[in-house]
């Protein structure tokens, strides 16, 4: 099991809630650059720092399994339909989190719509699951969902939920691929545009295989 993440950001988001810095001297963006931005920090938890010796980087952490706990939090879709994640348990499923003031996230989702049509019908079950408070966002994200053209479900993250997913990592969008068994394959940090969609359709592979 492995983790795709990259915590660097080269490319500026304007909107409020989401200022990616970039350093003065740079004049482009990096095309290969992976992506992403903040979020509030009740959603999600940040873990105490881990000394390393240059010479012995530390080993990428084992991915757990999706906990049960985590499974069983009653959600709602943006319909306000009631489910959990366990409900798609004997599935492979792809978990975005995200959110629409999200730069990256808003340049992902024609991928994932994409691979959704790809791989739903080999039994992929697509689900995004919003971090902003659906008090203030439901017809935002609603309106998004037309816009997007968004065919799988849409769902709100609760911090029951987005925080043991996020494993500490304050920013959007993450993607995590779950196997049929409930185990966490493959956890995606930020954006690629280069790379993202390729790996991902390359764990889903690997996961139905």
């Amino acid at each position: 099991m492995s983790i795709e993440t990259n915590d660097r950001s080269d490319e500026k988001v304007w909107t409020r809630r989401c200022i990616m810095s970039v350093a003065a001297g740079w004049a482009v963006i990096l095309p290969l650059a992976i992506v992403s931005c903040p979020v509030p920090v009740a959603t999600a938890t940040t873990p105490n720092p881990v000394n390393a010796s240059a010479s012995a980087p530390a080993a990428p952490p084992e991915l757990p399994d999706l906990p049960l706990e985590v499974a069983v939090v009653p959600l709602k879709d943006a319909n306000g339909a009631s489910f959990n994640l366990g409900d798609f348990f004997g599935k492979v499923m792809v978990i975005n989190l995200w959110a629409t003031w999200c730069g990256p996230c808003r340049r992902e989702i024609p991928e994932l719509v994409q691979l959704n049509k790809e791989f739903r019908s080999r039994g992929v079950e697509m689900i995004g699951l919003s971090t902003e408070d659906p008090d203030a966002a439901t017809e935002k994200v609603r309106k998004f969902i037309q816009d997007f053209q968004i065919d799988y479900r849409i769902g709100w993250a609760p911090v029951q939920v987005a925080a043991p997913l996020m494993q500490g990592h304050q920013a959007i969008p993450q993607t995590l691929v779950i196997s049929r068994d409930a185990r966490i394959l493959k956890h995606f940090r930020g954006f690629s545009p280069a790379n993202t969609s390729t790996q991902l359709k390359q764990a889903l592979e690997e996961a139905l295989n």
